[in-house]
């Protein structure tokens, strides 16, 4: 791979990764799963979520737009390689429905994150997205961990 290769690799990584959150700071599931190749994998390792971009993605990229309609991803660092795009953000926004088995009270959540995307062929083939499940958890205020419902 030569020099020109491996920038225009690193370039559709970015850009890859940019129309993503983007495609989601517009409410747009199918926009940001059409970046996917079909075999895409796609892990949200808080959750301990695992499986294809259609089927996983699709499900968690429509509960977290549920719980918050009003997502604003704001990218604060992205470094890209040949295949891969390194995207440190911050999830803002105001719970409006139940997410990832925490009840709705409304509160605003921002969480520091940090989501990996591996890309070939002009597709993402694989993503994998990491933060801290405490600071989740407290930002929507649960008080009991061994019960994340905050009722009863």
């Amino acid at each position: 791979m030569t020099t020109r290769d491996r920038s225009a690799h690193s370039a559709d990584a970015n850009r890859l990764a940019t129309t993503f959150f983007e495609s989601l700071n517009r409410g747009d599931v199918d926009a940001a799963l059409s970046l996917f190749s079909s075999s895409a994998a796609f892990e949200i390792v808080p959750a301990a979520l695992r499986g294809t971009a259609e089927n996983t993605g699709r499900y968690f990229l429509s509960a977290l737009l549920t719980a918050f309609p009003d997502l604003l991803m704001q990218i604060r660092s992205l470094m890209t390689t040949p295949n891969l795009a390194v995207v440190e953000l911050k999830m803002e926004g105001t719970q409006a429905a139940e997410f990832l088995g925490v009840l709705n009270q409304e509160k605003h959540l921002d969480l520091d994150q940090a989501w990996m995307l591996w890309v070939n062929d002009d597709k993402i083939t694989d993503l994998r997205a990491y933060w801290c499940q405490n600071q989740l958890y407290r930002r929507l205020a649960v008080k009991r961990l061994d019960r994340i419902s905050i009722l009863g």
